[in-house]
């Protein structure tokens, strides 16, 4: 009996059916210790740890001094560093207790909306009233190093019922989910060793969505028949495959499409062959394997950014041509069907919220292989396409499946994805550095609209 094996909640995990190589499990590895040491995530932890103890960085210096002094003390028993040592603990403690608990503050922000759009600047207003005198503290609105600069205003004073008024900026350069604030009026002890904090307004998520890109015409779709108004219920949109002919069987066709009595008849085993009609359903498959994308110091990805462009550029298009769009990553489908152009709020809602995972490219084909739509056109957006992702492709147009490969070239390593993908029978399109996806479809395929 094979033995079980314990998990521990939250640790990465290979999808069903998969096995990590050691070269993939290294890398897991190196990816996990790199995000927990980049400078963004290091800060994060600072501010957190700050604001749960109350200890600035002065604070942890005087009390690492009292324990340094403290064991050279006890190593040369000198009464002297004793009392030296003593007193840094007795100075940490009365600036503790000398920092105020809680002032008397009220305020409110304005200007700050839940959603926003890549490039979008937001003027936010801060309004501060004192309800009793205070002096000497620090406004702060903790603002993500994305969207701007954190926001510190020093006030020496404010007399009861006085209001205070102060204008910030903030400049959406990225799509993501950010967390402004909270608001909070710092105030330190005199030798600023410790400090306490008074909440004004709480923390405001915004959702930055990205940047639409304009697109003329649908690229998959464009060398078939345009769908007409929809038809009336009693002729419905026809299955997206049509009968076409009989050819014979190769490894990977569907056992549902053998045509027995032409088998029976020729010796051979013959399946039905068909061609992509009239459909109003598409897929789009955005890669989010961070192995196969760019990144930089901070664990950025421009590739990516790009490819989740390209991905809510085509959605929203045909959401507005009245198709059923379906997202899908490498992870999991980021979206349920959706239909109708009232459907584009939630998906770029998704499309805000997605990330990169360590889930490699075929696991997202592998399950399009065990339940695709047959009658659906399908977009893949990757910037590396290896030898096994592409024989999982082949399979997929050995079923009669339209696929159109988006290549996100942005290094050397994957210059040959866009020859790999089209020498399969894909519609390939190149994305480079810099460039936009309209210019790619009409240069690579003929469609979209230069802009």
């Amino acid at each position: 009996m094979a033995a079980l094996r314990r998990t521990k909640p939250g640790a990465p995990t290979a999808p069903q059916g998969t096995k990590l190589s050691f070269g993939r499990r290294s890398r897991v590895r190196l990816d996990a210790i790199t995000d927990a040491l980049a400078p963004a995530a290091l800060r994060t932890r600072t501010e957190g740890w700050k604001r749960a103890t109350g200890v600035t960085v002065y604070g942890v210096v005087a009390f690492s001094g009292f324990v340094v002094v403290w064991l050279l003390a006890k190593i040369v028993a000198g009464t002297a560093m004793y009392l030296f040592a003593y007193g840094l603990l007795m100075l940490f403690v009365i600036c503790f207790f000398l920092a105020p608990r809680n002032l008397k503050l009220s305020g409110e922000r304005a200007g700050l909306f839940p959603r926003a759009h890549e490039g979008d600047r937001l003027e936010v207003e801060v309004t501060l009233e004192a309800r009793r005198g205070v002096s000497t503290f620090v406004l702060e609105e903790r603002v993500p190093e994305r969207l701007g600069q954190p926001v510190r205003v020093p006030i020496t004073r404010l007399s009861s019922g006085q209001k205070l008024t102060h204008r910030y900026s903030v400049r959406c350069t990225r799509r993501g989910v950010y967390e402004i604030g909270p608001l909070v009026a710092v105030k330190s002890d005199p030798l600023g060793l410790t400090q306490r904090e008074t909440l004004i307004a709480e923390p405001f998520e915004l959702l930055v969505h990205p940047r639409i890109e304009i697109v003329s015409d649908r690229p998959l779709t464009r060398q078939f028949e345009d769908p007409p108004i929809r038809p009336p219920v009693s002729k419905p949109w026809p299955s997206g495959l049509e009968f076409y002919g009989m050819r014979e069987y190769t490894p990977g066709d569907d056992l549902r499409r053998i045509v027995w009595r032409a088998s029976a008849r020729t010796g051979k085993i013959m399946v039905r062959e068909a061609e992509q009609g009239i459909t109003d359903k598409i897929t789009i498959i955005l890669d989010t394997d961070r192995g196969s994308h760019s990144r930089d110091a901070e664990g950025l990805s421009e590739s990516f950014e790009a490819g989740v462009r390209a991905a809510a550029s085509l959605a929203v298009r045909h959401l507005r041509e009245g198709y059923e769009v379906k997202i899908e990553t490498n992870g999991g489908p980021l979206t349920r069907s959706m239909r109708g152009a009232q459907q584009q709020l939630p998906l770029l809602d998704a499309f805000a919220k997605v990330d990169m995972g360590r889930e490699p490219l075929g696991t997202v084909i592998s399950r399009l292989l065990g339940n695709a739509q047959r009658d659906a056109h399908n977009v893949l957006i990757t910037p590396n396409l290896g030898q096994r992702e592409a024989a999982q492709l082949k399979l997929l147009l050995n079923k009669g499946i339209s696929i159109l490969v988006v290549a996100l070239l942005w290094d050397d390593e994957n210059a040959e994805t866009p020859g790999l993908a089209a020498a399969m029978g894909c519609q390939v399109a190149s994305l480079h550095p810099g460039g936009d996806l309209a210019s790619a479809l009409f240069r690579n395929i003929g469609a979209g609209n230069r802009i």
